[in-house]
C-alpha cells in the first residue's frame, strides 16, 4: 500500500482522484485546500488530516517525511496555473508527483520539470486517461489511406466559469488547454505529431482550427457555449457531446470516464503510466494555439 498526499482537495476533479487512491488499495494520508468545502473527504479517507494553510501543510509532509508513514505520492488537483510550482514541491519532497492535465501551461516548463527528475530521483506521472478509454484500447487503428479526422468537443459551461481561474487565460491556458488538451493528447498518440496548425476561430468559449498530424488531417472544434449543443441533444437535457469521427466511423465517447482516473492510477503504481515526456507534443500544441489566435 503506497501513501499519498493530495493538493486541491475542494476542486471539481479531485473526487476522481481520491475515488482513484482508495479504489487502487492505497491511503490519503493528507490533504490541502485554501477552502474547506471537503466533505468528500469523508467518502473516502475520513481520517486523514486536512489544512487550508500550504505552511502548515508542507510542515506535516515534511514531518511524516522523517517519521514514517512518508508519503509515496503527490495528488496535485489545484489551479493549472499552479501545477508547475506544486510538482516542483512534490519532487522536493521525496515524492512522485501525479498530476492533473495539464501537466503545465507552457513547453520549457517540461524541460526545468525534466531536471528537477534527474536530480531528485522521483517521477512525474500524467493524467491522460483519454488513451485508456475503451473506444481506443478495445480497437485497431490501421488505414489504408490518409484518414480524416474531426474532432468535436462541446461541454457548456455556466457564467461561472468566466469569473473563476478557469477564465482568465493566464492562468488556465484558454479553452484549447484547459477544455481540449486530453482529446488533442489522443490525436497526436494516435496519429503522431503536428505538423501544421490553423487557427479558424478563437474566443473565450470556442475555438476551431485545423490540424495536419504525421499519420492525419484533422478538423477540430471546442466549445463551453450551451448554444453549440445539436438541438436534440438540448431537448434532452444532455450537457455534453463529445464526438471523434475517423473518415466516417464515429468513436463513442459518451460513456466509460468514470473509471479512467482508476486504471490511469493503476498503470502509475504499475509504474506504466505517461510520464512527463509523453505530455510535451500536446502542450506545445495548445500552446501554439493559444499564441495565435484569429
Amino acid at each position: 500500500m503506497k501513501n499519498f498526499a493530495l493538493i486541491g482537495a475542494a476542486g471539481y476533479i479531485a473526487p476522481r482522484h481520491l475515488k482513484a487512491i482508495k479504489e487502487t488499495g492505497n491511503n490519503l494520508l493528507c490533504a490541502l485546500d485554501p477552502h474547506d468545502n471537503v466533505g468528500i473527504l469523508d467518502q473516502f479517507f475520513p481520517k486523514a488530516d486536512f489544512f487550508t494553510e500550504f505552511e502548515r501543510f508542507d510542515r506535516h509532509v515534511d514531518k511524516l517525511r522523517r517519521n514514517p508513514p512518508s508519503v509515496d505520492f503527490v495528488s496535485i488537483c489545484s489551479p493549472n496555473y499552479l501545477h508547475d510550482a506544486h510538482i516542483r514541491w512534490a519532487l522536493r519532497s521525496g515524492a512522485d508527483a501525479v498530476c492533473e492535465k495539464p501537466l503545465v501551461l507552457n513547453p520549457w516548463n517540461i524541460d526545468t520539470l525534466e531536471q528537477f527528475e534527474r536530480e531528485t530521483g522521483k517521477r512525474i506521472w500524467n493524467i491522460l486517461q483519454l488513451r485508456l478509454h475503451d473506444a481506443i484500447t478495445s480497437r485497431e487503428f490501421n488505414f489504408t489511406h490518409r484518414p480524416k479526422v474531426k474532432l468535436t468537443y462541446i461541454t457548456p459551461r455556466g457564467s461561472w466559469y468566466h469569473h473563476s481561474w478557469k477564465g482568465d487565460e493566464s492562468k488556465s491556458g484558454g479553452i484549447a488547454t484547459n477544455i481540449g488538451i486530453h482529446f488533442f493528447d489522443l490525436l497526436i498518440s494516435l496519429f503522431g505529431t503536428p505538423e501544421q496548425s490553423k487557427v479558424l476561430l478563437y474566443q473565450s468559449d470556442k475555438a476551431q482550427g485545423e490540424l495536419i498530424l504525421k499519420n492525419a488531417d484533422v478538423e477540430w472544434f471546442l466549445s463551453i457555449d450551451e448554444t453549440d449543443l445539436p438541438c436534440k441533444l438540448r431537448e434532452k437535457g444532455q450537457r455534453t457531446f463529445r464526438q471523434l469521427t475517423i473518415n466516417d466511423e464515429q468513436l463513442d465517447f459518451s460513456d466509460g470516464f468514470t473509471d479512467l482516473h482508476t486504471k490511469s492510477y493503476a498503470e502509475i503504481l504499475a509504474g506504466r503510466g505517461f510520464g512527463i515526456g509523453a505530455a510535451r507534443a500536446a502542450i506545445e500544441l495548445a500552446h501554439n494555439i493559444r499564441l495565435k489566435p484569429h
